[in-house]
């Protein structure tokens, strides 16, 4: 019988296109690929380093695979086994850590896979993640995660990225239309462009920082992909979104109208301290002209509350420059300390409870924000991408414009896209709406 392999992502959409490429490289070598919750041989573990949860949350893992197999051998790869290889390989049960450029390797270092008494480790110093290994999901049926760019070449003060990724260093275009081609044959209809610092595609194309390629370029060829319905740009920097790129996707057959761009902070004082590459009256330039071309796009913000010497008076400056713009949601971080980042060791530091009301505020507006959002888009007519899950008698999907909805479950709609009308919110804030095709349930 052929030996079972499990695999657990903490973190980003990057995460989840990586762990599909080594799944592949295990299925490729005769494994057999289970469910984490089943018995299995090995367990691998992508790890995440951006949050302070996701560090504590892999020994909940680890002790969940331990409790499915007392036996299996337990591997840790990605951010977290960069950073603190010996913190991982400390953990009780782990036998194997890789760092950035072993995890696409993994097969090679598991030669028997008897216990080890103490955590192996395999991590390199990050200058040497200096090459691209491309890569990309396919574990959901509606839509996959398209990896184009790693690394990251800024040094925002509070991130561990840039030392757990490498250097920027970008896919051949070649071969993100390849691999984009590749997933337009799997019935596949939706794909999620991810990266670390994706605005930033083009550079290391060749290894170094020579490029021919820029995203404009990028994404321009993408458009012209057959076989792919939807396009969606995930996390982009508001100083490396172009005027053109945010044209094209108005006008595009693929690309959807949904951006999502970090902010991080309301206040160009704090902004300076993060050493971010950009002040507020660039990112309000950026919504402003997303919203003259595409008023029904949905724009949503990355910010963090809480940063070293964040007073209440820039707090609030973030809060009313949030509440003023035309955003449709937040995603809110409470800032919190990671070794070796420069903020870390920066006076003014936020009593935890403090950060965690400004949370709670934000939170709230974004509660506000993503309400106005859907209820200014009822009465018109979107199109649907239905989801696979069945939740409680209902099958939920997401619009273009990344409204969700939902209708009583159907499993013939699963992976298929409708147009419809949104007509009101429900009670559990997804949309309800009208078929604009009343034979949908006869076919």
């Amino acid at each position: 019988m052929n030996k079972k392999v499990a695999f657990y992502t903490l973190g980003c959409k990057l995460n989840f296109s990586e762990t599909s490429t080594i799944a592949r490289r295990f299925t490729n070598e005769g494994f057999d690929r289970v469910d984490f919750s089943e018995k299995a041989d090995i367990y691998v573990i992508n790890t995440c380093s951006v949050t302070e949860n996701a560090d504590r949350r892999f020994k909940t893992i680890v002790k969940q695979a331990q409790k499915a197999n007392p036996k299996a051998f337990i591997a840790a790869v990605g951010c977290y086994a960069q950073l603190k290889p010996e913190e991982l390989a400390d953990v009780n049960g782990v036998d194997l850590v890789l760092g950035a450029t072993e995890k696409f390797k993994i097969t090679d270092y598991i030669n028997d896979l008897s216990k080890n008494d103490f955590g192996e480790i395999h991590s390199c110093e990050i200058g040497e993640a200096d090459f691209y290994v491309g890569s990309y999901s396919l574990g959901d049926r509606t839509r996959a995660f398209l990896k184009v760019q790693d690394g990251c070449d800024y040094k925002c003060t509070y991130c561990t990225i840039p030392l757990a990724r490498g250097i920027s260093r970008s896919d051949t275009l070649n071969n993100v239309l390849k691999n984009a081609r590749e997933i337009s044959q799997q019935n596949i209809k939706e794909i999620v462009l991810t990266g670390v610092n994706i605005g930033d595609y083009g550079k290391g194309e060749f290894g170094n920082k020579r490029h021919e390629h820029t995203f404009l370029d990028l994404v321009t060829e993408l458009d012209k992909v057959r076989g792919i319905e939807r396009i969606r740009i995930s996390s982009i920097e508001p100083n490396l979104l172009q005027n053109e790129t945010i044209d094209l996707v108005s006008r595009s057959r693929t690309f959807v109208p949904h951006f999502h761009i970090p902010l991080q902070s309301g206040s160009n004082v704090i902004l300076r301290k993060m050493k971010r590459r950009y002040v507020r009256e660039l990112y309000a330039e950026r919504v402003a002209k997303i919203r003259e071309v595409m008023p029904h796009a949905c724009i949503g913000v990355d910010v963090i509350v809480g940063f070293p010497g964040e007073t209440d008076a820039h707090f609030l400056e973030t809060f009313h420059f949030l509440n003023a713009l035309d955003i449709s949601y937040l995603h809110v971080f409470t800032y919190s300390e990671r070794d070796a980042t420069e903020a870390a060791a920066m006076d003014g530091v936020i009593p935890k409870q403090v950060r965690s009301k400004r949370s709670k505020m934000l939170r709230a507006l974004s509660v506000k924000k993503r309400r106005a959002f859907y209820e200014s888009q009822l009465g018109t007519i979107r199109t649907v991408l239905f989801e696979s899950e069945n939740k409680e008698g209902f099958i939920y999907g997401f619009t273009e414009n990344y409204i969700k909805v939902k209708t009583p479950w159907n499993p013939e709609l699963v992976n298929t896209l409708h147009d419809i009308e949104l007509t009101k919110i429900d009670d559990d804030g997804a949309v309800r709406f009208e078929f604009l095709n009343a034979e949908i349930y006869s076919k």
